[in-house]
């Protein structure tokens, strides 16, 4: 049975926050600090949605998607660790670039750190394609060079 699919709400912030740094923990090989907080997953809310994947009423996965103009950003795509690798990433995928073209948009963008070298196969089996870098935001303190790859499809 697919998992309940829904918008978080501002109460949802601690344990989406809690979602999202449990499935970065990966990243911990350039970076010790956590990917996230409450006060930033409420900032976010302020200027898009974070869909979540709830299953017996717990999140499980999330997506962060912001409308820019005809183009809608995707972010912080984020699965629990215990279910990672069972499609649910799939799932998000499809649900944030149904919601993003049922408000108009006509492209997606995400970025991905140039360290993840796994992420690139995974976006480009979605018709992702490379369309740029940018500079790894400079608050952020990493143990090695990155900086973001910019993936982008026309919806």
């Amino acid at each position: 049975m697919p998992p309940t699919l829904r918008q978080a709400k501002t109460e949802d912030a601690e344990s989406v926050s809690r979602l999202i740094n449990d499935a970065f923990r990966s990243e911990r090989f350039f970076s010790d600090e956590d990917r996230t907080n409450p006060n930033e997953v409420r900032d976010l809310m302020k200027k898009g949605i974070f869909l979540l994947a709830d299953e017996e009423e717990k999140p499980i996965a999330c997506v962060y998607l912001e409308p820019r103009g005809d183009r809608f950003y995707l972010g912080l795509l984020s699965v629990a660790p215990s279910r990672q690798k069972s499609g649910l990433g799939s799932f998000l995928m499809n649900a944030a670039e149904d919601y993003a073209r049922s408000h108009g948009a006509r492209a997606m963008d995400l970025q991905i750190v140039n360290v993840r070298t796994e992420l690139p196969s995974y976006y480009r089996r979605f018709g992702y394609t490379e369309t740029g870098t940018t500079p790894f935001p400079p608050h952020k303190k990493t143990k090695m060079p990155c900086h973001l790859v910019v993936y982008s499809k026309s919806l």
